[in-house]
């Protein structure tokens, strides 16, 4: 897998999602987060349910916060598609990749192959999740798109529009003082970009929290 580092430990993912106060906005108890973690299989990702909308703000390159595109105003509409279903609750997401694989591949050609080959695509929470807990896994021509996460129409199909998160180089309407920050923004489905891989994980286990 094309992680650039380890992940910390589960309890310490936890503690620094505490820290941040994505407990709060996932609409969890600090402990039940913190036991969710213990109970999880170590070396994943530690996912909540907090919506992308609070979650990008929390990114951080250096001292650059993150950000969400001007244009995705409807982000926490996004959801799980059919190929990447979600549990409920914390989870913990293995096998994580950039997807750096399938560069120059649009996601309408990478998403079959992922599925073939016994994977899921990364959905753009556990995109965000990774950033926040580990602000390397973006690279200057290394960033990832998040093809799990799509809009429903209301006709019942996709909205062409795919997550991704890269590096903002600080032109257009993200202004200059956002050069270098970490960016949620979107790609179409049927485009190729050299610099996106097409991100996926192993698989997705429940952690047992107590819900009070």
């Amino acid at each position: 897998m094309d992680s650039p580092v380890p992940l910390p430990s589960l309890h310490d993912q936890a503690e620094r999602l505490v820290r941040l106060g994505v407990h709060v906005v996932a609409g969890l108890a600090a402990d039940d987060l913190l036991e969710a973690a213990r109970t999880g299989p170590a070396g994943g990702l530690l996912v909540t349910g907090a919506p992308a909308s609070s979650l990008a703000p929390l990114m951080r390159r250096g001292d650059r916060p993150g950000f969400v595109v001007e244009d995705m105003t409807d982000v926490d509409a996004f959801g799980p598609t059919d190929d990447s279903p979600v549990p409920d609750g914390p989870y913990v997401a293995t096998g994580l990749d950039r997807g750096e694989a399938f560069g120059n591949r649009t996601p309408a050609e990478a998403v079959p192959e992922i599925l073939a080959g016994g994977r899921r695509p990364l959905t753009l929470e556990e995109g965000l999740h990774w950033v926040l807990q580990d602000e390397q896994v973006l690279e200057r021509n290394h960033c990832f798109m998040t093809p799990g996460s799509r809009l429903r129409k209301p006709n019942g199909a996709y909205d062409a529009r795919t997550p991704a998160l890269w590096i903002s180089n600080g032109t257009g309407r993200d202004g200059t003082e956002r050069r270098d920050a970490p960016k949620l923004g979107w790609c179409w489905w049927g485009n190729r970009h050299t610099w996106l891989g097409i991100a996926s994980c192993d698989e997705r286990v429940a952690a047992c929290a107590a819900h009070r």
